[in-house]
């Protein structure tokens, strides 16, 4: 059975960016998965990607020899044993606030007597070149859990959180984070403010032992991260490197400005 090795790389104390993927498209996502990421995170949050697609999308990730992860829309039993099922290597779990939603994720992406997973299917042993038997017993090692970090709460109680068996790494969204924040005035965080609770999650990791990391949008940023001890990063999104380029060309042939000047 083959090794998850973003799961053996953050062990050993290694960086690994990787992005995520919001659009659903076999043809981008089978691109995406020979540029060079080490994992991909299917973003079944925030985006209409279906079950049948994610698997489409796990299987074609994990034969270009990238890990394929899924963001589930929450912590549950049932979407994080679907996932696993259709072949992702790990899972990402949003707004994990508390230790008992911590035990609940963990112990969904684990088979007994570690967890409660259910037994079955096909699908996720395709996608580690194994027969069914030997995922079964090797998924447990295998298997990548990463909980999200992204409220005050979450960050009250995430030295109990991250020291969790079964925690393999964290994971901040700094937008959902700001928002969290926000006074019962409705205003944001300051970006000091902001980056305080940051480097407060960073230090909690430290202190665990539990690799922590954040989504950034751009090279400097992901370099600057790693300096300072972040270690499972998320670069921009699929979608955001091709509206981002789109309209870097757009800007220099000044084509918005001919779009307008066409309105009169």
């Amino acid at each position: 059975m083959k090794r998850n090795p973003v799961k053996a790389a953050l062990k050993a104390g290694q960086p690994q960016v990787g992005t995520w993927l919001s659009l659903g498209n076999t043809y981008a996502t089978r691109v995406m998965a020979r540029v060079g990421f080490p994992w991909l995170t299917v973003d079944m949050e925030h985006s209409p990607i279906d079950i049948s697609q994610a698997a489409t999308l796990f299987g074609a990730i994990a034969e270009a020899g990238c890990v394929p992860l899924a963001r589930v829309p929450r912590g549950t039993h049932e979407n994080i044993k679907r996932v696993l099922d259709a072949g992702a290597h790990g899972i990402v779990v949003p707004m994990v606030n508390t230790v008992e939603e911590a035990k609940l994720a963990i112990a969904a992406a684990k088979y007994p007597p570690t967890g409660n997973r259910s037994i079955g299917g096909g699908m996720h042993a395709l996608n580690f070149g194994a027969t069914a038997g030997d995922y079964y017993k090797h998924a447990n090692d295998e298997i990548l859990v990463v909980l999200q970090t992204e409220s005050p709460e979450g960050v009250e109680n995430a030295e109990a959180i991250y020291s969790l068996p079964g925690v393999d790494a964290i994971f901040v969204g700094p937008n959902d984070l700001t928002f969290q924040m926000r006074g019962p005035d409705g205003v944001d965080p300051t970006p000091d403010q902001l980056e305080a609770m940051l480097q407060r999650i960073l230090a909690i990791g430290k202190k665990t032992g539990t690799p922590v990391g954040l989504h950034v949008q751009s090279v400097d940023d992901t370099k600057r991260r790693i300096a300072e001890g972040w270690r499972f990063i998320a670069l921009g999104s699929e979608l955001r490197f091709m509206t981002s380029e789109a309209q870097r060309m757009v800007s220099g042939l000044n084509l918005k400005k001919a779009a307008d000047l066409a309105r009169y």
